[in-house]
C-alpha cells in the first residue's frame, strides 16, 4: 500500500470543465495533468520546437516534499514528444499554475488539444542535505571515473 498525503488543488479560470489530475490505474505513481489550451486554439508544436502549456493548476504541497512532471511514455513513443526539463520540479512553496514544456522530437506536427493528457506529476518526498566542507572524500573503486567510466 502506497503512502498517501494531502494535496490542496486550485483549478484556475481556464481550466474550468477540465477534470482533475488522477491515477489511471490502482498502481500508478504519476497523476495525469492536461492541456488547459482554449478549445478553438489547440496548440501546433512544430518538429524540433518546444512551448510551454499551461494546466490550469496550482497546488499547495505540504513542507517535505515536492511534485516532479514527467513525460507520458505514450506520447513520447507515438509522437515523439517529451517534457523538455525532464523531471521538471514543483517545490512546497511554490502556488503558481502548473505549465509543461513540452518538446516535439518527432518529425511532423503535433497538435496538443484541451484535454489532451500531456504529461504526469509525481509527489514525492524530499530530502534535504547539508552540505559540509571537507579537505578529500573517501576513496572509492570508481574514484574519479566520469561518464562511461563503469562499462568498461
Amino acid at each position: 500500500m502506497s503512502a498517501m498525503v494531502k494535496v490542496e488543488i486550485r483549478q484556475l479560470p481556464h481550466a474550468e470543465g477540465l477534470a482533475l489530475p488522477a491515477y489511471q490505474s490502482a498502481d500508478a505513481a504519476g497523476l495525469d495533468l492536461l492541456a488547459a489550451v482554449a478549445d478553438n486554439a489547440p496548440l501546433v508544436l512544430a518538429p524540433g520546437k518546444h512551448a510551454t502549456v499551461p494546466t490550469g493548476l496550482a497546488v499547495a504541497l505540504p513542507p517535505g516534499f515536492e511534485a516532479q512532471v514527467r513525460p507520458r511514455s505514450g506520447l513520447a513513443a507515438r509522437h515523439g514528444v517529451t517534457v523538455l526539463n525532464s523531471p521538471g520540479t514543483i517545490d512546497a512553496d511554490y502556488r503558481g499554475e502548473i505549465s509543461v514544456i513540452l518538446i516535439n522530437h518527432g518529425d511532423a506536427p503535433s497538435i496538443i488539444r484541451r484535454g489532451e493528457r500531456i504529461a504526469q506529476m509525481v509527489i514525492a518526498p524530499v530530502v534535504r542535505a547539508e552540505l559540509a566542507v571537507a579537505a578529500s572524500l573517501s576513496a572509492t573503486d570508481r574514484g574519479s571515473g566520469g561518464f562511461g567510466s563503469t562499462g568498461r
